[in-house]
């Protein structure tokens, strides 16, 4: 089985930052793309950002410029790098992983959530 521990969040002020981290473990052959998701009271979730194993990135356009996504493939984890926070970035920030154990195909994986509140 795999797993995707989060770590960071928390409460923060409009126009503060945050960090948060997510490390995969378990049975792990290779991992494709990583990404972070969030979920808002009410809404969909929605990509917030993406990497390649490769490092190439994808951002939603609400965030671009102000977060940063990163890995490190060493040690199977991706950061989220937010700056310039906003009210409307309160969420919860799911990570998602594309992860290769060895059977048949890549499957899917996500972690548990970390709750990011930013007041006004």
């Amino acid at each position: 089985q795999v797993q995707l521990v989060e770590s960071g969040g928390g409460l923060v002020q409009a126009g503060g930052s945050l960090g948060l981290s997510c490390a995969a473990s378990g049975i792990i052959f290779s991992i494709n793309a990583m990404g972070w998701y969030r979920q808002a009271p009410g809404k969909q979730r929605e990509l917030v950002a993406a990497i390649t194993g490769g490092g190439s990135t994808n951002y939603a356009d609400s965030v671009k410029g102000r977060f940063t996504i990163s890995r490190d493939n060493a040690k199977n984890t991706v950061y989220l790098q937010m700056n310039s926070l906003k009210p409307e970035d309160t969420a919860v920030y799911y990570c998602n992983a594309e992860v290769y154990t060895g059977f048949i195909s890549y499957k899917n994986y996500w972690g548990q959530g970390t709750q990011v509140t930013v007041s006004s």
